[in-house]
């Protein structure tokens, strides 16, 4: 499972951040949405979709919701602040400061939502549709004075995320002794929990130094911090809906990963989290 997981991560990888620096805006749209198409197909199983044609369905008309929002934007260098993509954006802050209570409220929490499918799906509309905007908000970032820019905003946050993900596992196997969540995710430590934390900190001190990101360091602090907090939040929260789905992956489309949802779990909450503080609450445009 370590070898195949392992492989799967230096092949997907470059390809990641191939497609952060090469692909124009539009092809970068198209990717991103077919991804979060195959994450709706994921999400079906948590809203209790059983059948591969609901489950297309569902795929079909996420990815048909992303396309009607971003046509009616008036062009492709769009501000942050139209309704779209300002209104994604702030309702993702409200949705993972909702997915913390139900977390922290688990099993209980789930008494009102588990036999609500309606509920459900939104919960997975909350999830996608702003991580969506969330990506293609920070990688056109200041792209009509610099069309990589965004692209390092973009990759500070995923390393931010992988940092937080692999520091939390070699900490939780070496010192892991008092469970984070044991009745979400019994897997899950303190001890990983910060050493997850201690990565990323790492991270952003050195990626600060060596990349172009011109921005205060008490700012990038702040909203490295909450990311990283968001990224475990969006972990957790996966796994509560896995829990109660009764499966163990969202997918076995990756080898080793299992699903895309497994893998972007972390980025669903990290990336608009960071896009919202860093664009709208700090404004740094």
């Amino acid at each position: 499972m370590l070898k195949s997981r392992l492989i799967t991560a230096f092949i997907l990888i470059p390809i990641v951040i191939a497609a952060l620096f090469l692909l124009p805006p539009a092809g970068f749209a198209m990717v991103t949405l077919a991804v979060c198409m195959f994450a709706a197909w994921e999400w079906g199983q948590f809203a209790g979709f059983t059948s591969r044609s609901q489950r297309i369905w569902l795929a079909v008309l996420c990815g048909l919701l992303l396309a009607f929002m971003m046509f009616t934007l008036p062009d492709w260098q769009h501000s942050v602040h139209l309704f779209q993509v300002a209104g994604s954006l702030w309702a993702a802050l409200c949705w993972w400061i909702v997915a913390l209570l139900l977390v922290l409220g688990y099993p209980g929490s789930a008494s009102f939502w588990r036999s609500s499918r309606p509920l459900r799906l939104l919960f997975g509309v909350l999830t996608i549709v702003p991580f969506f905007w969330g990506m293609l908000t920070l990688r056109q970032y200041h792209y009509d004075t610099d069309h990589f820019a965004g692209a390092w905003w973009l990759l500070y946050v995923m390393l931010l995320v992988w940092g937080a993900d692999s520091g939390a596992y070699m900490f939780g196997r070496l010192f892991g002794k008092h469970k984070l969540s044991p009745k979400v995710s019994p897997g899950k430590t303190w001890e990983g929990f910060f050493g997850g934390l201690l990565t990323s900190a790492l991270i952003a001190w050195l990626f600060g130094l060596w990349a172009p990101l011109t921005i205060s360091p008490a700012i990038l602090l702040i909203c490295s911090l909450v990311a990283a907090l968001a990224s475990v939040l969006g972990d957790l929260t996966e796994s509560m809906f896995k829990r109660e789905a009764g499966i163990k992956d969202s997918g076995n489309l990756i080898p080793g990963h299992g699903g895309i949802l497994d893998r972007i779990d972390s980025l669903t909450a990290a990336v608009p989290v960071f896009a919202c503080l860093l664009l709208l609450v700090f404004r740094t445009l």
